[in-house]
């Protein structure tokens, strides 16, 4: 009788252990396999989810070799090949961040009409889902496509609150993260507070996107003349590398360290002029 005592009291504490602990561990293990590397956080940021992070690495990884490839067949100088390796293989990430630097101003344009049209759908007698599926037609272009996801997303589950969250997975957008928890709690509070909120919000966005347009078209120079600061030197190397004679002097200990402390000098600098001149970039902390 005591052993079956016993054995029940195992099995009901295992039981127990198992509804407790088990599923507590696999949530935060899913959530850990969810989280995307960044090379894939900047995939989402430039719009580029069909794209995996590995196919970038491989691509860069292609470009060094490449560039590595041409200009040791051009200037015979594994230094300098090595040098333009490393900046060809960096080139995809740069066009990434370029491309997510776009789409982030262009949505940041557009979000006060939007954000004007779903104000109009709700006055006009329309539920909020109705209004932001709505924005697939009547909406800003370059949000149709994530309006046009989220309405059929609605359409074949029915639920608000999943459907936002993978709304905010497809804008990518910090503004957007901003807009769709206004309408998360708007939708979760109710009340007749939604129009005079869209129109707060609108304002708002539109005050702030005068202030950084401002900011930003009187600093521009500052980052331009980063830019251009940085790859004069190497543009001027790769026009040396053609010469065999000034190909061959950096091919010493000598012309190895003036690379290193160029290429050192130059990402520097090329920071310190970034971070002076360029504004900061609006985080998603409302993921």
């Amino acid at each position: 009788m005591g052993a079956a005592l016993g054995l029940a009291a195992g099995i009901g504490l295992w039981l127990i252990w198992i509804a407790l602990v088990t599923p507590r561990d696999v949530a935060e293990k899913a959530a850990r396999t969810r989280r995307p590397s960044p090379v894939g956080l900047l995939l989402e940021r430039a719009g580029a989810t069909g794209v995996s992070a590995r196919s970038v690495v491989l691509l860069c990884l292609a470009c060094a070799l490449a560039a590595g490839l041409v200009l040791q067949i051009v200037a015979r100088t594994v230094p300098i090949s090595l040098a333009f390796a490393a900046i060809a293989g960096w080139l995809p990430v740069a066009v990434l961040r370029g491309r997510a630097r776009r789409r982030q101003r262009e949505f940041a344009l557009v979000w006060p009409e939007a954000v004007d049209h779903l104000s109009s759908g709700v006055r006009a007698g329309l539920s909020l889902p109705e209004a932001l599926a709505g924005l697939a037609i009547r909406g800003p272009e370059p949000l149709r496509p994530a309006f046009e996801s989220f309405g059929r997303d609605y359409q074949s589950t029915g639920r608000f609150g999943p459907c936002l969250d993978r709304l905010k997975e497809t804008l990518a957008d910090p503004v957007g993260d901003r807009v769709v928890e206004a309408l998360r709690i708007a939708r979760e509070v109710g009340g007749t507070e939604l129009g005079r909120l869209l129109r707060s919000l609108s304002g708002h966005l539109r005050d702030d996107e005068r202030v950084r347009s401002e900011l930003e078209a009187r600093q521009a120079w500052t980052v331009n003349g980063a830019r251009i600061a940085v790859a004069a030197p190497w543009l001027v190397l790769l026009v040396m590398s053609f010469s065999s004679d000034a190909a061959t002097a950096f091919a010493s200990g000598a012309g190895v360290l003036v690379l290193l402390f160029g290429a050192g000098c130059c990402v520097l600098a090329y920071q310190i002029m970034v971070r002076i001149g360029r504004l900061p970039t609006e985080q998603r902390i409302l993921r």
